[in-house]
């Protein structure tokens, strides 16, 4: 049987009629007690079980909703930011230290209706990959009087009705009683505190009200919400695994982490109305988060070691989510918040926190109870350090991008590394166990801090490093770019920063280590490689100050390198694209593109690929308006002679002969009068004309991409 909507077909007549009803929003089953109306008979039983709840406890029953998914005024009164109903209770088990052993183990044993209590029903649609989604937003976004995270806002004296205008312009009335007088209050006039006042009331309700009109508008729907989370987990986390898959209970989960995730998770859809349903929803946790951070920093998962892990999660997929949107005003509040998860973590002494410990591993033997007991324990840990890890890469991406100083010294890192990537993927306790049993125990002591310091030792060794993950290259990787911030290019490094020759030194052995590491895949190393093309070529010269200063003298308008225009923007253009810092900087440019365009359809998602991208696009840009439009490259690039022309000290290590030479030749720019003969010449506006369309491609995920495919146009329309 097939869907006449979308072709699905189905084995039964029922599993057809459910699955139609995601399309017409038909809603058969309806509450006796409310008259409310669900798409699914399960997902009513659930309902009617928030009446029998409410009535065993003399709660006073709320005004029946309308049958829509989310009425405007229920929403209205779950969004403003003194109304004290931002989020909705959690189970018992989420704020405990420990949760039932039976309990928890029958969570990831048993079906999965019963995992959230669902009753048995035939009518439970298993296409959906969360069964529990069609009630998720509802859930979300309850609002019980057994709410506790409620916040005490709503004892606030502010109400927009109590202010009236009179003939005269000024307010009457008094809104906090005729009784109340204050010396210090007394000299301020009465009308203009009134006015204040009101002007609060006015702004915090229209911000109830846009949040709210946006979720109304977008019109939100089950099967949507099931998407964006098994995009998020599908198609994000393998590229940016913070959050472990296998032991995911969204119950267990805050209600900000939950909708950052499925935000996330939105911008892999295909419907163009997707990336308007994603910015509702990244707004809704914005909201939430600014307005009860200070009650979310208290909860403690069932199996987290500190409070606010979760919170510290939700600020990370934040940052994410708004670093890259298409939204311009998104961006900017990201960018204005994007240090507060590490003020968070250190509240919570995230960092400070005990490792797991070997010695807590289960025996083989162990029954299932204490098998996924010591999984999940191992997981909470892992999500806590891999939460950490994560500020420090969107920390180097939005640094980068914005052209200033990062926000934290990432060289200081004292984190130590995570687990394989293979471990932390297994689905079961079984298989989790057996990967850490063949892990080395104890694992070595080393810290991203010690790591990098060593590629900067008079004598570094980087064959006594353990193997490195994709994850953990990624860090140290900011590492050394945060010392390319902090070095400067043209009047030399500061006090306490390594200079130009160690910096490369130190990228010359990180390329060793990722040519020869045996634990990632290769669309991961070439991932990973795209990262260190891009600091190579940042520490030529700043991206993002490039960019800016192209923009600057030529009068393009742009929105992707923020802050304002200043002198140390200019310098000569002309001159530098004939530099050898300008010829590294362009081979490195070619290189990204090539990445770019080699990687697999589903590795295409990586946080940093349009920055880099549009990096590689500056330099471009710049050899065009420079004349430069025909270049003559090596015919095969040896890395180790990019980095040590110049710096004999520099080890070159597996290198060819013939690749070293030519390629040393290029940086002293030998073979631009040898056009046909020796290398390979490239027209840049033809390659800056193919990357326009990479850009097209990634702003299907990235919505910044948008932003840089328009600064590209008038590039191009400079350059011919």
């Amino acid at each position: 049987m097939e869907c006449r909507f979308c072709q699905k077909t189905f084995s039964k007549g029922e599993h057809l009629r459910r699955h139609e009803r995601s399309h017409t929003g038909c809603r058969p089953y309806r509450c006796k007690e409310c008259q409310r109306t669900f798409s699914r008979q399960d997902s009513l039983a659930r309902h009617e079980k928030l009446h029998s709840r409410k009535d065993t406890h003399n709660y006073p029953s709320p005004p029946s909703p309308p049958s829509s998914l989310v009425s405007q005024s229920s929403l209205a009164t779950s969004l403003s930011p003194f109304g004290g109903t931002i989020l909705s209770s959690l189970s018992p088990a989420t704020n405990g230290n420990e949760i039932d052993i039976h309990t928890s183990h029958s969570e990831q044993n048993t079906p999965i209706e019963n995992m959230f209590n669902i009753p048995q029903s035939a009518d439970l649609d298993f296409d959906l990959i969360w069964p529990d989604s069609e009630d998720l937003f509802e859930t979300l976004m309850a609002s019980e009087n057994t709410n506790q995270w409620q916040m005490p806002f709503a004892t606030l004296p502010i109400t927009s009705h109590t202010f009236q205008m009179n003939n005269s312009g000024m307010e009457t009335g008094n809104a906090f009683g005729d009784k109340v007088k204050s010396p210090s209050i007394g000299t301020i006039p009465t009308g203009e505190s009134r006015r204040a006042v009101h002007n609060v009331s006015e702004m915090v309700s229209s911000l109830s009200s846009s949040v709210t009109a946006a979720v109304e508008a977008t019109s939100l729907t089950s099967v949507f919400l099931d998407e964006c989370l098994h995009m998020f987990f599908g198609r994000f986390m393998p590229t940016f695994p913070v959050l472990h898959r296998g032991t995911f209970v969204f119950r267990e989960c805050t209600q900000p982490l939950l909708l950052n995730a499925m935000a996330i998770g939105s911008l892999y859809l295909g419907p163009k109305n997707s990336i308007a349903k994603g910015e509702a929803l990244w707004r809704l946790a914005h909201v939430a988060v600014t307005t009860s951070w200070e009650t979310l920093i208290t909860h403690r998962g069932p199996y987290d070691s500190c409070q606010g892990v979760q919170l510290v999660v939700t600020a990370l997929l934040a940052q994410v989510y708004g670093a890259l949107s298409k939204n311009r005003h998104i961006r900017t509040a990201s960018q204005a918040f994007h240090a507060l998860g590490f003020f968070w973590a250190r509240q919570c002494a995230l960092s400070d926190s005990e490792p797991f410990s070997f010695s807590d591993l289960p025996s083989i033997d162990a029954s299932d109870d204490e098998k996924n007991i010591g999984w999940r324990r191992w997981a909470a840990k892992e999500i806590q350090q891999r939460s950490l890890l994560g500020h420090y890469l969107v920390d180097g991406l939005i640094s980068r991008m914005s052209g200033e100083l990062p926000s934290v010294r990432h060289a200081a890192n004292q984190l130590g590394l995570p687990s394989t990537e293979v471990a932390f993927e297994a689905r079961s306790a079984d298989d989790w166990l057996t990967q850490m049993q063949c892990q080395e125990c104890p694992p070595p002591p080393y810290t991203f801090r010690k790591i990098i310091s060593s590629f900067f030792s008079p004598q570094p060794q980087i064959d006594m490093l353990p193997q490195l993950s994709a994850f953990s290259l990624r860090v140290i990787l900011e590492g050394l770019g945060s010392l390319v911030s902090d070095c400067d290019n043209d009047a030399g490094a500061l006090i306490g920063v390594p200079t130009k020759f160690e910096l490369r030194r130190a990228l010359a052995q990180i390329h060793v280590l990722i040519s020869d590491s045996t634990s990632m895949s290769e669309p991961e190393r070439l991932e990973i490689f795209l990262r260190w093309h891009t600091l190579c070529l940042d520490a030529c010269k700043d991206s993002s100050l490039l960019c800016r200063s192209v923009c600057s003298r030529y009068g393009v308008t742009q929105h992707v390198c923020p802050g304002r225009e200043s002198k140390k923007t200019e310098f000569d253009l002309m001159s530098w694209a004939n530099t050898e810092d300008a010829r590294r900087a362009l081979l490195h440019a070619t290189a990204i593109q090539q990445i770019v365009e080699g990687l697999p359809r589903g590795r295409a998602h990586v946080i940093h690929i349009p920055n880099s991208l549009f990096a590689s696009a500056a330099v471009y840009c710049t050899f065009s308006l420079a004349g430069l439009t025909t270049v003559n490259l090596p015919s095969s690039v040896d890395w180790q002679s990019v980095l040590s022309a110049g710096y004999e000290s520099v080890p070159v290590i597996g290198t060819s002969d013939g690749d070293a030479s030519e390629t040393r030749r290029y940086i002293r720019g030998e073979l631009a009068s040898l056009v046909g003969s020796v290398g390979v010449a490239e027209n840049l506006l033809y390659e800056l004309n193919s990357m326009q369309k990479l850009f097209r491609c990634l702003s299907s995920q990235w919505g910044i991409a948008y932003d840089m495919e328009d600064v590209i146009d008038q590039w191009m329309s400079l350059c011919h």
